[in-house]
């Protein structure tokens, strides 16, 4: 029934029928987890095999257990090289966290500025970074911590709004962009062609203008069909804008998510700069970890068959949360949710006002949350609508349980708010 359609002696009604719902479903005792897209055991007993071996001389007789290599081994940044499509030459490989990398990398900006910066980020007063909305809160976390404002822009189904970045990019205070081109954390989009062809050759006010391309998800589909995507590191190379883009990824969701491997990719210009200032922090990193990860995946064909392994796992639960919020929210008129072909997330919205008190709900029923908000920069979700769901650590028989869980809690949280003020949905 369409909720919203309630009022009067039926509106009463519906609220207690929705509490004696919710009474029932948190007497269970249960305790599940949407939260965070933590790969489940099942996904990282894959990877398993790769720990028994022990070679440790690289393919070009490197001794991957001495120093050396601060670039990484020829071979992984070739296996990168196949995975994000830029050339292995202007790839750095580091250790198991690509956004350590992208950490990182703004600190080399914040001290010594980027290849065409007029002076470093920290003598920027006024810095701004675009964040498409909703996004990822761990990227917020990084230019807060680093004392940028966030302007927001909105996400469409083929990425960012271009209109908005385009205009926004004009201020020369404005030094780069949050981007998660494939199977966007939360809502699954991939970014289009022209999307992508736009990042390359737009205008922007500062010269040092920096689009960061955490491609995370390069390989994570969820359908036999992988998500194709531009090349943005070779457009805007022929654009003459190779300068500012920064491509990141990692196996962390391929092979273990606390123990893989990770890598950076840059223009010639870019390392020319910043090479020195990362051999004199590092010797070389864990170059034992690569050899192990090219051992185990071999090369693109291998890559394709672990996450056809990771798809077995995940793809039944992603179709069990769709098919339970379809069924308990479908119809009602108080929610939009995304269904991604890839990624881990599905991006839920409610009316607003009702994603806090969904979550306080739905915590308090044994269902744990990404906290609402955490898809805007600071934590502040205007609208206050915004769920991001994660099913990939909940047990695939439980998670018909977890949606009816937070399908209960969104429905009372709406119906509360119902009985004192209306609240729209925004197409």
């Amino acid at each position: 029934m369409n909720l919203y359609t309630l009022s009067g002696n039926a509106l009463a009604q519906a609220l207690r029928n929705e509490q004696e719902t919710y009474t029932a479903l948190a007497a269970t005792g249960i305790r599940l987890d949407l939260s965070r897209g933590r790969p489940a055991p099942e996904q990282l007993d894959a990877g398993m095999p790769m720990l028994a071996d022990r070679a440790y001389l690289a393919p070009d007789g490197t001794d991957c257990r001495n120093y050396g290599q601060p670039l990484g081994i020829p071979e992984m940044r070739a296996l990168f090289e196949e995975i994000v499509g830029v050339p292995k030459e202007n790839i750095v490989v580091g250790g198991n966290s690509s956004l350590q990398m992208i950490f990182d990398a703004f600190l080399r900006a914040m001290v010594f500025g980027t290849v065409h910066s007029p002076r470093p980020w920290y003598e920027e007063t006024g810095r701004k970074f675009l964040c498409p909305v909703p996004g990822y809160d761990r990227h917020f976390r990084i230019t807060e911590r680093l004392g940028f404002a966030m302007p927001t822009v909105p996400m469409t189904e083929a990425g960012p709004d271009m209109d908005a970045v385009e205009r926004l990019a004009l201020d020369p205070a404005v030094k780069g962009i949050w981007c998660v081109p494939r199977y966007a954390n939360p809502t699954g989009v991939t970014y289009s062609e022209e999307t992508v062809r736009r990042l390359a050759t737009m205008k922007t006010g500062a010269p040092d203008f920096t689009v960061v391309w955490d491609d995370a998800y390069a390989v994570h589909g969820l359908t036999a069909t992988p998500a194709p995507l531009a090349n943005l590191f070779l457009l805007a190379r022929e654009a003459g804008t190779a300068d500012r883009v920064w491509v990141f990824t990692s196996t962390s969701k391929i092979t273990f998510a606390g123990g893989g491997v990770a890598m950076m990719g840059a223009s010639d210009a870019y390392w020319a700069k910043n090479l020195p200032y990362i051999t004199a922090q590092i010797i070389g990193t864990d170059k034992l970890g690569q050899l192990r990860h090219l051992h185990f995946l071999r090369d693109r064909a291998g890559v394709e068959a672990q996450m056809q392994r990771h798809r077995a796992i995940l793809a039944p639960k992603f179709d069990s949360l769709l098919r339970t919020l379809e069924r308990e929210l479908g119809g009602t008129g108080i929610a939009r949710w995304t269904t991604p072909k890839g990624g881990y997330f599905i991006s839920l919205d409610l009316p607003s006002g009702c994603a806090r008190r969904t979550h306080a709900l739905a915590r308090g029923a044994g269902l744990t949350l990404t906290e609402a908000g955490a898809t805007y920069p600071y934590g502040v979700d205007p609208q206050d609508s915004n769920l991001r769901l994660a099913p990939s650590c909940c047990p695939t028989e439980e998670v018909p349980l977890a949606g009816r869980i937070l399908a209960s809690s969104a429905r009372l949280a709406f119906l509360e708010s119902r009985a004192g003020t209306r609240h729209a949905l925004k197409n």
